[in-house]
C-alpha cells in the first residue's frame, strides 16, 4: 500500500523517521518496571544530533563506510561516514535529537531524548557493541593504546566491523583504541545501533520550539 501524502508529506516516513520515539514507547514497561532501556535498537532515516558530557569507551575502533538515509520526500540518500565502535561505552549526560520539518499544520517538530544525567556511573548511559556512523564530531579526546593506519579488517581491538547493508573497504583506512576518552561531545550522525543500550532516567519530548541539543 502507498504512503498516504497529505501536504507533501509522507506519513510513513514521518513514522520512519520518528523511530527513537517509537523505541521509546516500547520502553516505557521496562523503564516503569527498573528505570532503565535495556533493548537493542538503531535510529536511522535521517541526520540527527548528539552530545554527551562525557563519553568512555573500551574496544574503540573507527574506519570509513557509507550509509543510506532518506529524503525527507521518501527517496534515498547515500552519505559517507566515520564508523566509530566500541565494544563498551558508559556515556554521561547524553541528548538526543532529530528535526522533521514542513508537519502540516504544526511546523517542525523536534524529538529530543535524554538519559544519563548523573554523576553515579551506575545511573549513566551504558552501551555494548555501539556502532555510531558519524558526520561531523567535535570533542576533547583522549585515546590509550591507539594504532592508528590500521586496515578496517585488521582492527582487533573493537567489536569488529559492523557488516549487514554497511558499504565500508574492509582494506581502507581504520584506527583503533584500548581506551577512549571523549567530554564534550557534539556530533551529527545518521545512525546509531547497539547490541544493548541501557538508559537511565530516560526522558523524551516532542515540541514545535526548536529545542535541538546543541
Amino acid at each position: 500500500m502507498e504512503s498516504q501524502v497529505r501536504g507533501g508529506t509522507r506519513w510513513k516516513r514521518f513514522a520512519v523517521v520518528m523511530v527513537p520515539s517509537v523505541a521509546a514507547t516500547a520502553a516505557v514497561g521496562i523503564s516503569l518496571a527498573q528505570g532503565a532501556l535495556a533493548a537493542s535498537f538503531s535510529v536511522s532515516g535521517q541526520s540527527f544530533k548528539v552530545t554527551a558530557q562525557k563519553l568512555e569507551g573500551t574496544g574503540f575502533s573507527q574506519y570509513g563506510a557509507l550509509t543510506e538515509g532518506y529524503t525527507l520526500t521518501g527517496g534515498k540518500a547515500t552519505h559517507p561516514v566515520a564508523v566509530s565502535a566500541f565494544k563498551d561505552a558508559t556515556i554521561q549526560k547524553m541528548c538526543q535529537s532529530v528535526v522533521t520539518p514542513n508537519i502540516p499544520v504544526l511546523g517542525s517538530v523536534t524529538l529530543r531524548l535524554t538519559a544519563g544525567d548523573s554523576s553515579d556511573k551506575d545511573r549513566q548511559v551504558k552501551a555494548e557493541n555501539l556502532y555510531i556512523d558519524v558526520a561531523n564530531l567535535e570533542a576533547d579526546a583522549t585515546f590509550g593504546g591507539i594504532d592508528i593506519g590500521v586496515a578496517a579488517k585488521d582492527a582487533n581491538k573493537g567489536p569488529g566491523m559492523k557488516g549487514g547493508k554497511e558499504q565500508a573497504n574492509p582494506f581502507g583506512f581504520a584506527q583503533q583504541a584500548d581506551t577512549a576518552l571523549l567530554t564534550d561531545v557534539k556530533q551529527t550522525a545518521w545512525a546509531t545501533t547497539a547490541g544493548t543500550f541501557k538508559l537511565s532516567g530516560l526522558k523524551m519530548s516532542l515540541s514545535t520550539k526548536n529545542k535541538e541539543c546543541y
